[in-house]
């Protein structure tokens, strides 16, 4: 792997203050900052890979209520009606 120089400014304080935080980690700056750009990019893969996840759920969704794979309305209150009934009930014989 080939290496390159990143470069930036940064005022006097926090460039000396890093350095003390970084040399209290037994760590140079650079490491730390090698670490953190990682961290960025691993974040940033794993948003970019849930987002196409995500994305495709919906398609696969839509492709199947255009299908007419659905449940109607009235049939998902009533079923959860009932299991909240249930769920009563059994709190009410547990107290």
């Amino acid at each position: 792997m080939s290496h390159a120089t990143f470069t930036f400014r940064v005022d006097e304080e926090l460039k000396a203050e890093f350095a003390l935080a970084a040399k209290s980690m037994d760590r140079s700056g650079a490491q730390l900052l090698r670490d953190y750009m990682r961290e960025i990019v691993r974040r940033e893969r794993e948003a970019e890979d849930y987002d196409a996840w995500f994305r495709e759920q919906v398609a696969a969704g839509l492709k199947s209520a255009r299908e007419g794979n659905v449940i109607p309305n009235e049939e998902v209150e009533s079923i959860f009606a009932k299991r909240r009934d249930t769920l009563r009930r059994k709190l009410n014989e547990s107290a």
